[in-house]
């Protein structure tokens, strides 16, 4: 799949008005700065004199001009950082703010147009649009590891939780080391899509690449691409994102019309990303018996043999939400 013009178009005037809001903070910044030490512009005006003189010198043969700006530039340098640390401002206060500091804001990596590679932060913005993740942008934005809540759970059901939130945490921190999948399963509600919510969330902030789908939308655009002969490059592009993306995460599986098409395309999902070492988290409400009933001894032996599983048990925590939520409005 690739982006309409305007799609991306889009992406860089967001990518414009990064820049500009950065910019406008280093204006704040450096203003701020001279505002309370009149001596850092005065070292600021002493380099542009100077550097004329010795390039003069330079011009006139003096071989000692080049390493003598040198040194007179780290000088000045180490004197601006210690009037910024004196007066209370971090060493690097004026350095350049970039919300993206791998691409500088602009979306490519260095290199010459068209060897330019695409920075991860330009790859995750095509990707949310391309397959409509605003779903997941707001849900991780309430449901987050700071969250996080032990408050529902007691017993056997709060140790499988705990359990489950360590094996998270050793998936993020290990994510660029080890390979590793987690499946997560049991009860309807018990938070199942709220960890892999968090791990996406991680993720994301790192400059990870992560898709998410609902199993029914995963295999429904799967079908619409596969039996649309006219786009035979759309469904290309669209295997190449979903073997390839660094996490995918296939929320409720088992609530798809699952049929040999659906059992045929996850298998081949998983084994690609398999044979690719790249994660993947699967959560549904089967057991491991409904599993193995529902789709074939192959998908059951690929998850049971590739995966972390982790079974989540309890009462359904939404729903006692919202009967607390009934109860405090009475």
């Amino acid at each position: 799949m690739a982006l309409s013009n305007q799609q991306y178009e889009s992406i860089m005037r967001r990518y414009e008005q990064t820049r500009d809001a950065n910019r406008r903070t280093m204006e704040e910044r450096r203003a701020a700065v001279l505002n309370r030490i009149p001596q850092y512009g005065e070292l600021e005006a002493s380099v542009a004199g100077v550097s004329r003189d010795k390039a003069q010198c330079l011009l006139n043969g003096d071989d000692t001009a080049l390493p003598s700006l040198h040194a007179f530039l780290e000088d000045i340098r180490h004197k601006k950082q210690e009037l910024l640390i004196t007066a209370g401002f971090p060493a690097d206060f004026l350095e350049p703010v970039y919300t993206c500091a791998d691409c500088r804001d602009t979306g490519y990596l260095d290199g010459e147009y068209p060897q330019k590679n695409k920075c991860h932060c330009l790859r995750q913005q095509e990707l949310s649009i391309l397959y409509e993740q605003s779903n997941i942008q707001s849900t991780i934005a309430r449901e987050n590891f700071s969250t996080l809540s032990y408050e529902y759970y007691q017993g056997e059901d709060l140790e499988h939780f705990q359990n489950a939130v360590n094996k998270c945490q050793d998936f993020v921190r290990n994510f660029t080391q080890d390979y590793c999948n987690l499946f997560f399963y049991g009860t309807v509600g018990t938070g199942k899509s709220f960890l892999s919510g968090c791990i996406a969330e991680e993720l994301l902030k790192q400059g990870r690449s992560v898709i998410y789908f609902s199993s029914s939308a995963l295999f429904d655009t799967l079908a619409r691409y596969t039996f649309d002969t006219k786009i035979k490059e759309t469904l290309y592009n669209f295997y190449e994102d979903l073997y390839n993306c660094e996490l995918v995460i296939i929320d409720d599986l088992g609530t798809e019309v699952t049929n040999s098409f659906v059992a045929s395309q996850l298998f081949s999902c998983l084994n690609e990303r398999h044979l690719r070492q790249r994660a993947t988290i699967i959560s549904t409400n089967l057991g491991l018996e409904e599993l193995r009933d529902r789709y074939s001894d192959r998908i059951f032996s690929r998850i049971t043999s590739n995966y972390t599983l982790c079974k989540l048990t309890g009462s359904d925590i939404r729903m006692r939400r919202k009967l607390s939520n009934l109860h405090m409005t009475e």
